[in-house]
């Protein structure tokens, strides 16, 4: 009943972490490309917004320090903080890669629509896929694999004619660009996947998800430190209040559109982490790609962004791969209870024959 209680309770925190990540996931593009079409120019700020939300982080963490506090008892010692060096060290090396990943995106979304932009990404899977079979071992099924070769050919469909949907005013090259950087943030972050569970299996220590929000905290830090400095380089600080008085939307709503980006990004990331560590880097990787419909559709409704046909290819195409890939997992989880229900019933058949056996032998004259 412990083990169903403690699996029950996964599972929902699996469920609730794939919520937060659904948040920032479908939320973080529309926002950072609101700032875009509105009068925004600076790529190193937005990507800088991407993790700058990390404080906010704070919050949750001394919820749990105070119910550690409470739970504890007086013999036993409380920190704030449990991450050791060797953890510190690794969350800070992912932390400026994913600080070279927000500035790749965030060139990409400037560039494209948030349509496109959202399917090239949907080739994170493939490269999330490649990444975690060498990493860390991933098994795969034929339809797991059935699916990356579906996201991979609809992202590669897309490609065949990218300057359909350019936004007006917009070169060729600064288009093509943009996608092609997108693509490298889409290649760079299904690294950044794998590599966050690595460091969870080689981490040395015990892995609780208040360990987790320090890990995304500290990798918050050096991303925002790697884009602070490009920042400075650009002068985007000195440009900031003048870019808001110029904002389509007014000053005031300006500092909005970039507080709700910084707030809706840390969901995304604090997401993606917490689904590593309840699940898998592949499901991370599924869950991003697999909300690519609602991105899709919202940037329509909202922006009224063109849908040609290549992008209902693409997006058919990767509907099908996602189908394919849950009822995979689907088949493969009922395969392994039957598995497991088979191997209880024969243990228990053996059981009770060893015990007949020994109860005959013990009434026999």
């Amino acid at each position: 009943m412990e083990t169903q209680a403690s699996s029950t309770m996964k599972k929902a925190l699996l469920g609730l972490n794939c919520i937060i990540l659904a948040i920032g996931n479908c939320g973080g593009p529309l926002v950072m490309r609101l700032y875009f079409i509105r009068g925004g120019k600076r790529i190193w700020f937005s990507s800088w917004l991407e993790t700058a939300g990390w404080p906010i982080i704070f919050i949750p963490l001394t919820i749990a320090y105070l119910h550690r506090l409470k739970t504890g008892g007086p013999t036993i010692k409380t920190q704030f903080f449990s991450m050791k060096p060797r953890l510190f060290i690794a969350s800070a090396v992912i932390g400026v890669l994913t600080g070279l990943d927000d500035y790749l995106y965030a060139y990409g979304v400037a560039k494209l629509p948030v349509s496109t932009s959202a399917l090239i990404i949907a080739t994170q899977l493939a490269f999330t896929a490649g990444f975690a079979f060498l990493l860390v071992k991933q098994k795969f099924t034929g339809y797991s694999i059935n699916a990356i070769v579906l996201l991979t050919v609809g992202a590669v469909v897309l490609g065949l004619h990218t300057s359909g949907d350019r936004p007006e005013g917009e070169s060729n090259k600064e288009y093509l660009l943009g996608f092609f950087l997108t693509l490298a943030a889409a290649a760079l972050y299904g690294f950044i996947l794998p590599l966050v569970e690595l460091m969870y299996l080689k981490a040395k220590q015990a892995i609780t998800y208040a360990l987790v929000m320090e890990i995304q905290m500290v990798m918050g830090l050096f991303a925002t430190a790697f884009c602070t400095v490009g920042m400075l380089i650009n002068n985007d600080f000195q440009a900031i209040s003048r870019e808001a008085k110029e904002f389509e939307l007014g000053e005031g709503k300006y500092y909005l559109v970039v507080v709700c980006n910084a707030i809706i990004w840390q969901c995304f990331f604090l997401g993606a982490i917490g689904v590593i560590f309840y699940s898998s880097s592949l499901l991370s990787a599924i869950v991003i790609t697999v909300l690519l419909p609602v991105t899709e559709v919202l940037a329509v409704i909202f922006y009224h962004e063109k849908f040609q046909s290549e992008k209902g290819v693409s997006l058919f195409l990767s509907l099908w791969g996602f189908i394919s890939y849950f009822y995979g997992e689907i088949k493969h989880s009922k395969n392994n209870k039957d598995v497991a229900h088979d191997s209880n019933q024969t243990e228990l058949t053996q059981t009770r024959d060893t015990s007949q056996t020994e109860l005959n032998r013990s009434v026999a004259p």
